[in-house]
């Protein structure tokens, strides 16, 4: 395997490990509230990152690459309101679209085509990841300024499976 590209994929594991960490934060913010469907949500989400993390990490292995844990940093992350922490999540979504865009860019140029293939559940994941997350945004800013509305958006978030 390359080596840029195994040095990417393998950071890749932190990554997605701190997106479970932020998501985790995010969580205990919406639980401090009171926002038990906000919170489930987010705990979902961790549980997918960490799901993420660990195919990274038995492709590499599955490769004959060995797995170079890295540091994973708290989250940096404050909240004022409500719309603050789903706008984070957005935000952090579209920057890991970009890691993985910019792995498979790698990928594609030294023709790792096996890794572009590994890559491609990613980049479809990434694409409903985004779409949520805007989606989450955009109810947010609609109806969570209002206490009816954000009582309603917590009911709605717990049907998630």
């Amino acid at each position: 395997m390359d080596k840029k590209v195994y040095t990417m994929l393998n950071d890749q594991i932190t990554k997605e490990y701190y997106s479970a960490y932020l998501y985790l934060q995010i969580a205990a913010y919406f639980d401090e509230h009171g926002l038990d469907g906000y919170a489930g949500w987010y705990e979902k989400q961790a549980q997918e990152e960490e799901e993420h993390a660990m195919k990274f990490y038995r492709y590499l292995h599955e490769n004959g690459q060995a797995v170079k844990l890295g540091q994973i940093d708290a989250p940096d992350v404050t909240f004022s309101d409500f719309l603050e922490p789903v706008k984070a999540a957005l935000g952090h979504e579209q920057y890991i679209t970009g890691c993985i865009n910019d792995i498979m860019a790698a990928a594609q140029n030294v023709h790792d085509y096996r890794t572009v293939e590994f890559l491609q559940w990613f980049v479809h994941e990434q694409g409903e990841e985004e779409v949520n997350a805007n989606r989450m945004v955009q109810l947010m800013e609609t109806f969570g300024g209002k206490k009816i509305g954000l009582f309603f958006l917590n009911e709605k978030v717990k049907e998630r499976q």
